[in-house]
């Protein structure tokens, strides 16, 4: 599992001192809570006692729990879903242990901490047992009720959040999977302005939780994003069954359940219309980012349990971990797991940064500087969300698969963990936007050059004598890639750009991802340097070989891919 004291390393960033700053508000609840921090160091201090907490409950409950909750699961019980049974013994330590509501401010019962922190506790609940990271992590809702409800709504609903009351995200409908524009659950108002919904919503974690934003369908006669709405619905109010639990695959400890809305009061969230257009983006941007975190945890624990099971397994008289086979793919195991945690807490810390002074400007009119700031801060967030989401939860399948390889014919038994990890990875790719909607996504800012200024941008930092040898092949790599996007762009053909996205954004998070992997290998030599000598070869590997796809490619080719 996760070396909390390892982790403890991306707290050791220059913009973590303006997180701080910000999100402190100059330590202005030092007088008001006891447990608020006096300085940058509390801070910091603070920041890695939650996290050895986290780590404990993780590995002494939830990791201890995790076969069991994935052999027994949730069941459905007069139209209610319960869990598995361990799965209220997690709830309650994270509870006891006072992990809940914990990125919102103080006054709500919070404790204020910011993305980065709560990166790494969802990276080390999810080591311990992904399926329970989901129910746990979407706690992460209320950040969007904090963002956009009345002050009577976060009153009402923050506190009990932070007590230890769960939440869920209820877009998804049996004709509208990713296509969310055409969601159809009607919400009208009573003749006393109350709010009813009525309807069926599909793939919902954790569907029987306390709090739920829910998009509906509120104006009558659309049928596109235009009509939608965002609403809070209490569970406390009834109104909703839980009509079926899905028989999944993996993560067996997350519920997911097909809900039915019968006249069920509601709260609208916001203002009318922007439900898809503003408020499920920002739901689904802060759900992106942890899967990637999501993602990093099972990668870290795919990589230990092979690890583990190469040094003890012997064939031919040798322990298979000394096998070129064995260790070419543990050294890529490991290189993907160092590469995911650098582009994490780099978004991590963009998207705290923004977030946080877009909350100060609704406290207060921002500076000429901080504007710049934010927008700065959420043009860099919204370019590395779609690649944090994507790369990581495409090399935790990876990193899954090559760890039931390295366990051979037992990794196929259910005795060995590697199977689970295999089952639990796979719908990180999938859920909350699908890999090749990361595509769609980070698209445009392939295409209009912003992923190629910021590689530039970073070729020109500084790195250490060891690791220059990798910035100039990585140099090489951003000229291959700018060639291959200009060539897409020059061919104007939608299909062509269309059909090749895919290949452009490989090598934009390969590139990306190896140089911030030389930042931190240039930081900590003895920790990074192996990996980023692995993982460099690897993206040369993929953008020779993508470069030469996309410079060979013409529209006329298509014909030879669509399907009969």
């Amino acid at each position: 599992m996760t070396d909390a004291k390892k982790l403890q390393y991306y707290l050791d960033s220059p913009l973590m001192k303006r997180i701080v700053e910000l999100k402190e508000r100059d330590f202005a609840d030092k007088d008001k809570f006891d447990y608020a921090p006096v300085s940058y160091d509390d801070a910091i201090e603070n920041y890695k006692r939650i996290v050895e907490i986290t780590d404990e409950v993780a590995k002494n409950i939830i990791e201890p729990n995790s076969e069991s909750v994935d052999l027994e699961g949730p069941h459905l019980e007069n139209n209610r879903m319960i869990y598995a049974s361990k799965t209220y013994e997690n709830l309650d330590a994270t509870r006891k242990a006072g992990l809940w509501g914990i990125t919102m401010p103080r006054r709500f019962g919070g404790l204020n901490l910011p993305m980065p922190v709560f990166s790494m506790l969802s990276e080390l609940v999810s080591a311990a047992d992904s399926g329970f990271q989901n129910v746990w992590s979407l706690q992460s809702c209320i950040d969007t009720l904090y963002e956009f409800g009345t002050p009577e709504q976060q009153a009402k609903y923050i506190p009990r959040i932070c007590a230890g009351e769960t939440m869920s995200m209820d877009l998804t409908e049996p004709d509208a999977g990713s296509d969310l524009q055409h969601v159809m659950l009607k919400a009208t108002q009573d003749a006393d302005g109350t709010w009813r919904l009525n309807g069926v919503k599909r793939f919902i974690t954790n569907g029987d939780s306390d709090i739920h934003l829910v998009l509906a369908r509120s104006e009558e006669g659309t049928r596109d994003g235009r009509g939608l709405s965002m609403f809070i619905y209490d569970k406390r109010d009834g109104g909703v069954d839980v009509r079926h639990i899905e028989n999944k695959l993996g993560i067996h400890g997350s519920p997911t359940c097909e809900l039915v809305y019968k006249n069920a009061k509601a709260e609208l969230c916001g203002d009318r219309r922007l439900g898809l257009i503003k408020y499920v983006m920002s739901l689904m941007n802060g759900a992106r980012l942890g899967i990637a975190a999501q993602s990093v945890g099972l990668e870290q624990e795919a990589y230990d349990q092979a690890v583990s099971y190469a040094r003890d397994r012997k064939q031919f008289g040798e322990a298979i971990i000394n096998f070129p086979a064995v260790y070419d793919m543990l050294s890529r195991m490991k290189a993907k797991l160092d590469a995911s945690r650098a582009i994490l807490y780099q978004t991590s810390r963009y998207v705290d940064i923004y977030k946080t002074l877009e909350d100060i400007s609704r406290e207060r009119k921002l500076t000429g500087d901080e504007r710049k700031e934010m927008k700065k801060y959420s043009r860099l967030a919204d370019a590395f969300t779609p690649l944090g989401k994507g790369m990581t939860s495409e090399f935790a399948n990876q990193s899954a698969y090559d760890c039931v390889s390295v366990h051979g014919g037992s990794g196929f038994i259910m005795e060995y963990k590697a199977q689970r990890l295999l089952r639990d990875a796979r719908i990180f790719s999938i859920y909350e936007g699908t890999t090749q909607l990361q595509v769609v996504a980070a698209i445009r800012y392939i295409t209009n050059g912003t992923y190629l200024n910021i590689m530039k941008e970073m070729l020109a930092e500084e790195v250490s004598e060891a690791v220059k040898p990798l910035l100039d092949r990585i140099a090489k790599c951003v000229d291959l890639y700018a060639e291959a996007v200009d060539k897409v762009k020059a061919d104007n053909d939608q299909a062509e750009h269309d059909f090749l996205g895919r290949r452009l954004y490989n090598m934009t998070g390969d590139i990306i991802l190896s140089q911030l992997l030389l930042k931190d290998a240039t930081k900590d030599p003895e920790e990074f340097e192996k990996s980023a000598n692995v993982f460099v070869r690897m993206a040369e590997e993929e953008c020779v070989g993508s470069h030469a796809y996309v410079m060979n490619f013409k529209a006329d080719d298509l014909k030879n891919f669509v399907a009969e």
